[in-house]
């Protein structure tokens, strides 16, 4: 409406217009900032995923050293001096006298595991040096007595003083153990040019026979095994058994065909020593095939491999046809048989002569730096030698030159390279170190280790292979123990609980990615008394 000079009839002042201008202005900011929230969220949420995704890729999180809780671990009663977790005497009376399967390895539970040290004997010395240590050792580092009267007859060991003192002797060894060597080296020509190089002394026992069928699984063809004693020679020696000559004949006869059954022919036999040899030839094997056969032929479903935990089988393990180099005297003399790669090595999964070669050379880089980082190494302060977790037993050549021998040990869960380390000549076994190894405490002088911890750890606890470690090792002994850079920490932690001494230095190539410990068990003797 307009007034009579044309101009409006009501004409809003300036205040009026700035309110719905101001309403239009919140309501346009409480907009926008209701879509920016929105969009932020969404926003939130996708960089959430993408975080979270990151965290999920081992390629792109740098994971700190593990850490662990420093623990002074307790000293075991004076009574666990001796003791065996797996094969403890104590522990016999709960398992079978069948096949004198109460004597085989049966391992406490994990709530039964001692957490304790094991202290040494009262009046515990650092062993005699070898070689020395081959003709005595110190009573008090095996204080018993029943060993010196149980013994005594067969002159193995006699008391002197404060020393335990090894004449050499044994029930069949009337002229000393080195006559009885010579004259099995007489019978044998194998074991003077190399040919023969690694052992193993047994009894064969009875059940049967199948002690026998274990020995003939492990001995490669054409391999040795020798007998002395009962039977053997029984027309001369049959009084001094306390039986009659027409029961040893029987025995003798009854050992013969059996061993002719599993391809053993009577190769030497002179005096109380018989030798007899494992064919060469596979097709003596297919007499097994006949019905009724005993011992029978395994079949194929037998891995004749598998020896942790495995029962005896009582059959005959035929030997692998493919393996025409592994017999006897298909493999290189000692001691070229230890740098050539083995024909075994290709069963191996990842496994070549171009690996083994590798791993060969390595060792022998890495065994040079470790000599600089324990002198020791080489001198008579290091004598029995453990590579807790070998490949093809690279460590154990590397210091072959060294007067020291290596158990290597060959991972129960790994890739099985044991024949590698055996047809390399060798020794080893089997294990499991989530449980105790196989040996009377204060074994060895020196523990090796590669990067077992990473390998093993997410199958049990650090310190029970630490404490298993601890057992086996001497006093004043050393332990090498190469690891990743996330384990070292943790390991030298639980070290010192047990009263190493240890000290941190780069590899041969200084790589940050790992590290080696170089540990003392340091000597001390028990302040409690006995607690079993």
């Amino acid at each position: 409406m307009k007034h009579k000079d044309g101009k409006p009839l009501f004409q809003p002042d300036k205040s009026s217009r700035i309110v719905p201008m101001t309403i239009m202005f919140v309501v346009l900011c409480g907009f926008s900032f209701y879509l920016g929230g929105i969009f932020c969220s969404e926003k939130d949420r996708y960089e959430t995923k993408d975080v979270t995704r990151a965290g999920e890729s081992p390629k792109e999180t740098i994971a700190g050293p593990l850490q662990v809780k420093q623990t002074a671990f307790p000293e075991c009663g004076i009574d666990f001096q001796d003791y065996t977790p797996c094969t403890d005497p104590k522990r016999w009376r709960k398992y079978s006298l069948h096949r004198l399967t109460f004597m085989e390895r049966h391992c406490p539970s994990v709530y039964e595991r001692k957490e304790c040290l094991l202290p040494p004997p009262d009046g515990y010395k650092v062993p005699i040096r070898w070689p020395k240590s081959k003709n005595e050792c110190w009573y008090r580092n095996v204080p018993y007595d029943w060993i010196n009267k149980q013994k005594s007859n067969q002159h193995w060991l006699t008391k002197e003083g404060e020393k335990f003192l090894f004449p050499g002797g044994g029930t069949m060894f009337p002229n000393g153990v080195g006559a009885y060597v010579d004259l099995m080296q007489d019978l044998i020509p194998g074991m003077k040019d190399g040919t023969v190089r690694t052992a193993i002394d047994t009894g064969c026992g009875s059940s049967g026979g199948i002690y026998l069928l274990e020995i003939h699984r492990i001995l490669r063809p054409g391999g040795f095994w020798v007998l002395s004693g009962p039977p053997v020679n029984y027309e001369n020696r049959w009084r001094g058994w306390n039986t009659t000559i027409e029961d040893q004949k029987s025995d003798y006869e009854k050992l013969q065909e059996l061993l002719t059954s599993m391809c053993f022919k009577l190769y030497n036999k002179k005096d109380d020593i018989a030798v007899w040899q494992k064919s060469s030839d596979s097709s003596c094997y297919k007499q097994l095939d006949t019905p009724d056969t005993y011992p029978p032929k395994c079949d194929d479903g037998t891995e004749p491999d598998s020896a942790w935990y495995t029962p005896l089988r009582p059959c005959v393990v035929v030997p692998n046809p493919k393996h025409k180099k592994s017999g006897l005297k298909s493999l290189s003399k000692w001691p070229e048989r230890l740098h050539v790669a083995p024909e075994r090595v290709g069963d191996v999964r990842g496994g070549s002569a171009g690996a083994f070669n590798h791993d060969d050379s390595k060792w022998k880089v890495r065994v040079k730096h470790y000599k600089k980082l324990l002198p020791a190494i080489g001198t008579d302060k290091i004598r029995n030698v453990m590579d807790m977790n070998t490949l093809y037993g690279g460590f154990a050549a590397a210091v072959i030159g060294d007067p020291l021998w290596v158990m290597n040990v060959v991972s129960s869960y790994a890739v099985n390279t044991l024949p590698v380390v055996y047809d390399r000549g060798l020794i080893g076994t089997y294990h499991d170190w989530c449980e105790a190894f196989s040996t009377y405490p204060r074994t060895y002088d020196l523990l090796h280790l590669d990067g077992l911890f990473t390998a093993e750890s997410h199958r049990c606890e650090m310190k029970y292979v630490l404490l298993e470690m601890d057992r086996i090792l001497r006093p004043n002994g050393y332990a090498i123990i190469r690891e990743s850079s996330y384990f070292v920490d943790a390991v030298a932690s639980i070290a010192k609980g047990m009263r190493w001494g240890c000290r941190k230095e780069d590899t041969e190539y200084g790589v940050e990615k790992e590290k080696v410990l170089i540990c003392q068990k340091k000597l001390w003797y028990s302040s409690k008394e006995s607690s079993r």
